[in-house]
């Protein structure tokens, strides 16, 4: 990838909805929470002190996930933490 492909990569990433979920606590020592860009369903979790969880949602431009947003990221959790229908299930019947 070129210095200008990556660059043109970043523009992009740039126009694109940011989102969070905190799942921690107030006042929790440090803050965790989901980070998605661009659709919520593909969403990473991180830990970060309280200042750096404000520098980082201010740089990133985020916006809070919708209730209905946080519904679907806990069901599809709950899915594939304890569905039927999974690999580890599977793995699991195999005994």
């Amino acid at each position: 990838m070129s210095a200008l492909q990556s660059q043109d990569s970043i523009q992009d990433l740039q126009h694109l909805t940011k989102y969070v979920h905190v799942l921690s606590p107030e006042n929790a020592r440090f803050v965790e929470f989901y980070f998605a860009i661009g659709d919520p369903a593909l969403m990473v979790e991180l830990i970060m002190p309280p200042s750096a969880f404000a520098a980082f949602c201010a740089h990133n431009q985020v916006v809070p996930m919708s209730p209905e947003q946080v519904a679907n990221l806990d069901a599809d959790t709950e899915k594939w933490r304890y569905g039927e229908n999974t690999l580890m299930a599977r793995n699991t019947e195999r005994t």
